[in-house]
């Protein structure tokens, strides 16, 4: 999020408008409130490759608090904004974050998180005022010089993906020495691949704190463009930005996809989207039938990508390609593709295996290598995230499978490992298992099975108590929809949960486990 030289050659473009308010924030404005932040950051101790913590919804501070330390050579990590307390105080702690951003809404679960994060040694608020814990951010920056540090260095994100041991892993990259407008490879062939250019106007539906929207207005901002911020997606909302604002570019979800389909046919016919020249889509795989009808409605300008936020590999496909090879996630662009068996040899064409790709960027998982080394193959020249599938005889790849259990809902990526050790710690679990199954608007949704301790009635009073359990103790998004008992969960003589057993009760005959 450098905007470089259009702060100067075109200093009143905006660099961004929030969706609903309208507010709108010019190259000039947002360039010199990111330098002011980033000499403050500098002024409070932290120097090349020091992290600091962003949690909060999207709003009209988020771009400068990720674009500051692009500029002073700092990793930030952008956190779930729907997170708990011990959650957020979990990621502060493993990130080793000097300082958390936040915004008045969430303060209350920072201060409570803050409480467990001895090593943070400052809290901002971008929008409220300053108290014994918090300063507020214009308080904070206001004799700050608004021109850039005298030695600016690339900065990076550094985001949380969750892991099948339970808790969040930090993907850390390493941090070239150069400067910010210096061109990263990886940035020039997707701004070739996606037709990014000066002119453009993006429209971001998604949290902020996503790799992929994270990703899409950092190059929107990086080549001149107008990012318009939704604070949250409506579909109606959605069309209405399409024409109001003449957007060019965008990126979604297929739940969202979704939600436009079942808005009234004469709403979807009276929408003007001639403006729109790209609509990218990630995150999820998408439904055979609905992209389809996204393509039959928005025309052949649909891309869609795979890939995983550790940066392993890259497929893609736009919407002819995609038509002659229905229900695959593209054809590889970067990286070196494998579909392996079990014993780590090569599947045949359309056989079903693990995904591997010879590492194409180098990561480790933040201070946690045997996690990353359980990522990499036993000769460490290949990961994976541990997807499955297979690829045709044109090298397109489908999806089948998730070997770690991963639950994708409506874009979210949840691990189940955390719920279920959480559960089984409750006095009336005896075993429990969490997976996902099918959910027509999200693809998945979080699903439990329990077994509960002898002399325990099963039933809805004993699912509400496991309800306002979880919830007590997980955000909403990573909590079970619904509860199953059994009295008797599928175990392995070595003691290992089978729950593919279980979960495939509830999947039927589909040939894919992935919606």
């Amino acid at each position: 999020m450098y905007p470089g030289k259009f702060a100067t050659e075109n200093p009143n473009r905006p660099a961004f408008i929030m969706a609903s308010s309208g507010e709108t924030v010019s190259y000039r404005e947002y360039e010199e409130r990111a330098n002011k932040l980033a000499h403050f950051l500098q002024s409070k101790g932290l120097s090349q490759e020091d992290h600091y913590a962003i949690f909060m919804e999207n709003n009209a501070w988020y771009f400068e608090s990720c674009g500051s330390g692009e500029r002073a050579g700092l990793y930030y990590t952008c956190i779930n904004s729907y997170l708990t307390a011990e959650e957020l105080a979990y990621i502060v702690n493993n990130s080793e974050a000097k300082i958390l951003i936040t915004s008045d809404a969430k303060r209350e679960v920072a201060r409570e998180a803050l409480k467990s994060c001895p090593n943070v040694i400052l809290g901002i608020v971008v929008d409220g005022e300053t108290d014994d814990q918090f300063v507020n951010l214009q308080e904070a920056t206001r004799d700050c010089p608004s021109t850039p540090l005298e030695n600016e260095r690339l900065g990076l994100s550094m985001l949380y993906s969750s892991g099948t041991t339970g808790q969040p892993k930090g993907i850390l990259r390493p941090m070239p020495d150069s400067h910010p407008l210096d061109q990263i490879p990886l940035y020039l062939f997707l701004q070739k691949l996606w037709q990014y250019r000066e002119d453009m106007v993006y429209l971001s539906p998604a949290p902020l704190y996503h790799s992929a929207p994270q990703a899409a207005c950092n190059f929107a901002i990086r080549f001149g463009g107008t990012v318009i911020i939704m604070e949250k997606f409506d579909p109606e909302q959605y069309l209405q930005l399409v024409e109001k604002y003449n957007v060019t570019h965008t990126q979604l979800v297929p739940t969202m996809f979704s939600r436009m389909l079942k808005l009234p046919e004469e709403r979807r016919k009276s929408a003007d989207l001639s403006s729109l020249e790209i609509a990218i889509h990630a995150a999820a795989p998408c439904p055979v039938q609905v992209k389809q009808d996204m393509i039959k409605w928005w025309g052949p300008i649909i891309h869609e990508y795979y890939g995983a936020t550790e940066g392993l590999g890259f497929t893609a496909s736009n919407s002819e390609e995609w038509l002659a090879h229905p229900g695959s996630v593209g054809k590889v662009l970067l990286g070196d593709l494998h579909i392996l068996d079990e014993e780590m040899k090569p599947c045949p064409i359309e056989t079903p295996g693990t995904v591997w790709f010879k590492t194409a960027t180098q990561f480790e998982y933040f201070n946690d290598p045997n996690r990353t080394k359980e990522a990499m193959s036993p000769d460490g020249t290949m990961s994976t995230v541990g997807d499955m599938g297979y690829i045709d005889g044109d090298g397109f790849l489908y999806l089948t499978d998730r070997a770690t259990f991963m639950i994708v809902s409506g874009g979210v990526n949840i691990y189940p490992q955390e719920c279920e050790n959480l559960l089984i710690t409750h006095p009336k679990v005896e075993d429990a298992a969490v997976f996902g199954v099918p959910n027509e608007d999200f693809g998945e949704e979080v699903k439990a099975v329990i077994q509960p301790m002898p002399g325990i009635h099963p039933g809805e009073e004993l699912a509400e108590e496991l309800n306002a359990f979880c919830h007590e103790h997980l955000s909403a998004q990573k909590c079970p929809r619904s509860f199953d008992f059994e009295e008797q969960l599928p175990r392995l003589p070595t003691g290992k949960l089978y729950k593919r057993l279980l979960r495939d009760r509830y999947w039927g005959d589909k040939k894919s486990r992935i919606v």
